[in-house]
């Protein structure tokens, strides 16, 4: 997982609140458990006039030109901003997958699902929280190449006018998404105790290790 340190970025405004995870990627493309490939399926029945299928050629496919992530100005995003209750519906981790295979790093918004906001940090995206009044205040200052740089160890956003916004986050999750540590490589850091245990077990019961 890349770890997530401090970032300065384009922002693409996604001015919904509710947006579920079958918007964010629809359920036809559940099949697959690779973890890569969903970023051009994001937001599929959005970007999109047709439907999409897995393994889907998305290159000719007819776009919605006024779909945010399709205009001009938004090409080369890694923050999204949007509004309350992002991520809501089913549970599925290819909605972060997609997220993440897209390109974006971070997102804002005044309320995330649990389960979704879970999933982001155990895929290297930070989710922020913010009040509704500074979320508010983001999209009105949005205009074109409007950037944003978060900074994690400090835990700061700062704005283009150089405003400087706190963000909270837990500290055992910040300091995986400092070092870009997922599950297993947060296990691993613990592989010569597993190991000294397992040879420990195997002195006091024989007998489970035999062939």
């Amino acid at each position: 997982m890349k770890p997530f340190t401090r970032l300065t970025a384009l922002v693409a405004p996604l001015d919904r609140a509710n947006v579920d995870t079958d918007a964010i990627i629809p359920k036809q493309f559940l099949k697959s458990i690779r973890r890569s490939g969903f970023g051009p399926f994001l937001f599929d029945e959005w970007r999109y006039l047709d439907r999409g299928e897995p393994e889907m050629d998305c290159t000719h496919r007819p776009i919605n030109p006024d779909f945010v992530l399709n205009k001009p100005e938004y090409q080369g995003v890694e923050i999204l901003l949007t509004r309350e209750n992002f991520g809501c519906g089913s549970s599925r981790e290819h909605a972060p997958w997609a997220l993440e295979d897209f390109g974006f790093r971070a997102i804002i918004a005044t309320s995330f699902a649990d389960i979704f906001y879970n999933n982001c940090f155990k895929n290297g995206l930070l989710p922020i929280v913010l009040d509704s009044a500074i979320v508010d205040d983001l999209f009105h200052e949005q205009g074109k190449g409007y950037q944003l740089t978060i900074d994690l160890e400090t835990q700061t956003i700062t704005t283009p006018s150089a405003n400087t916004i706190s963000f909270e986050i837990d500290s055992a999750r910040k300091y995986r998404l400092l070092n870009g540590l997922d599950d297993i490589a947060l296990t691993l850091l613990h592989a010569d105790s597993i190991k000294a245990y397992e040879v420990e077990r195997a002195k006091r019961a024989p007998w489970l290790f035999a062939d």
